[in-house]
């Protein structure tokens, strides 16, 4: 059987899996200043690092917010567009093995959809993501690369930036941790540094997801939520998720290769 490729076309970052047989044979991150050169580039890096003939491809599966960019048949290969809703869906439900979930895809901004084997309904969206973390770190750092944020939000302390409970009150609520935040960078010490800013950034973010997140399960009666997308690849992402699934009784699962499930999703809807 031929191998069948699934894109993840972004703006300017593409992800690439191979599908042979129902297995993966491989993956790749590309990012170029377009769409149409990360597309390309993706399908040329992945075909050279897997030592692959044209030939040897099937059918390519695109999706993304780019997809409408690349036209008309890559490099030859028959090429079908696929709802970037149902792709990441069907991969959310691959990944962590899960037959009914809400899964999450965290890119630029963020959606949430119910996925089921048989059908993915988009629940909501909300326009807090990525973008989100690198607008603040550019305004309030300087800072534009995440791998660069997310090695100074390391050393950073929340006490610094975030209002908690405690901060507030002396009086317990129930069901709430006196560390719970009640307001992010509602604190801000004097002696707040540029990774306490970083880890405040990223947990602004991953806060207002995740509250989304949790509703989101509660509006369709599911307690298992799988993280989706490039926003998983940062190192304090479960870290501040395991939060929610401690106060709220959710399941948040970031499955190996989370940031690929949109391509995996897109490659499988061919099987």
């Amino acid at each position: 059987m031929g191998i069948v490729i699934g894109l993840d076309v972004g703006g300017s970052t593409t992800k690439i899996v191979g599908i042979q047989d129902g297995r993966s044979i491989g993956h790749e991150i590309v990012k170029a200043t377009d769409p149409v050169t990360s597309a390309f580039g993706a399908l040329g890096k992945f075909i050279d690092s897997h030592h692959l003939q044209i030939t040897d491809i099937s059918k390519l599966m695109i999706t993304g917010v780019g997809a409408s960019f690349p036209t008309g048949d890559l490099l030859g290969i028959k090429t079908i567009r696929v709802q970037e809703f149902l792709a990441t869906g069907l991969g959310g439900l691959h990944l962590s093995g899960l037959s009914h979930a809400v899964v999450v895809s965290m890119g630029t901004g963020t959606a949430f959809v119910e996925a089921q084997e048989d059908k993915v309904r988009h629940i909501i969206g909300s326009g807090v993501g990525g973008g989100t973390v690198l607008g603040l770190s550019s305004s309030l750092l300087n800072v534009r690369d995440f791998d660069v944020l997310t090695e100074l939000a390391s050393e950073g302390n929340l006490s610094r930036v975030d209002l908690s409970i405690a901060d507030i009150s002396n009086i317990e609520i129930p069901g709430l941790p006196m560390s719970t935040t009640a307001s992010n960078f509602g604190k801000m010490t004097d002696d707040v540094t540029r990774a306490d800013l970083a880890l405040g950034i990223f947990n602004l973010v991953f806060q207002s997801i995740g509250t989304m997140a949790v509703l989101a399960a509660r509006n369709v009666g599911l307690a298992d939520v799988v993280f989706t997308g490039q926003m998983t690849r940062v190192s304090q992402c479960a870290a501040l998720f395991n939060v929610f699934s401690d106060l709220y009784r959710v399941r948040f699962i970031v499955p190996e290769n989370s940031e690929f499930a949109t391509a995996i999703g897109a490659a499988m809807i061919s099987e």
